[in-house]
């Protein structure tokens, strides 16, 4: 199924975006800024992880595309808990600098949270940033997204340890955002 946004259309992971990905994990100024880490990843490693994807009822991933340039990230959900009605976003990236704020990935976000909340009937979003990650904490609040705290010195980067921000959006929260900001009211 594809979720189409205002900006971004978020399809399935097809075979054409795996050196995207690739790129993606390989690139340094993204391990810096992501919470979890990544070891250098080959082509062939890359082909062997698409090979065994597949989005199951506990992990959704998408591929974000634009009109203009294609393939341009990745955004998903996983850990999604059926009785609960809870996931753990995945995170965002977007490849290409140049693109990266042009409103991007908050229409993916929103995208993922309308299905999320209005397909799949879960309640809650579970979120982390890392404390620096300026442009990353800034998506998440304006996409509903609140502080719930911090894990102190929870992840080490760069020489040093770093606290995690600890993030939730329910769906209440989406709700009272699109009363606020009527996002979707002029989406086609």
């Amino acid at each position: 199924m594809n979720l189409y946004g205002k900006k971004v259309l978020l399809r399935a992971v097809e075979a054409e975006d795996i050196e995207m990905v690739r790129q993606l994990t390989n690139q340094p100024d993204y391990e810096k800024m992501i919470v979890g880490w990544t070891l250098p990843l080959s082509t062939k490693d890359q082909k062997e992880w698409y090979q065994g994807f597949q989005n199951t009822m506990s992990t959704i991933r998408f591929t974000i595309e634009t009109e203009a340039d294609g393939p341009v990230g990745m955004i998903g959900i996983g850990e999604i808990d059926w009785k609960n009605g809870t996931a753990t976003g995945l995170g965002m990236r977007i490849a290409k600098k140049e693109i990266r704020t042009k409103g991007l990935a908050t229409d993916a976000w929103m995208t993922l949270m309308r299905y999320a909340f209005e397909e799949l009937r879960l309640n809650r979003i579970n979120g982390s940033a890392l404390s620096y990650n300026a442009a990353s904490l800034r998506v998440c609040e304006k996409v509903g997204f609140k502080v719930e705290g911090t894990q102190r010195q929870a992840v080490y980067k760069n020489g040093e340890f770093h606290d995690v921000v600890m993030l939730g959006c329910l769906k209440e929260d989406y709700e009272q955002l699109l009363e606020s900001n009527h996002y979707w009211e002029d989406a086609n």
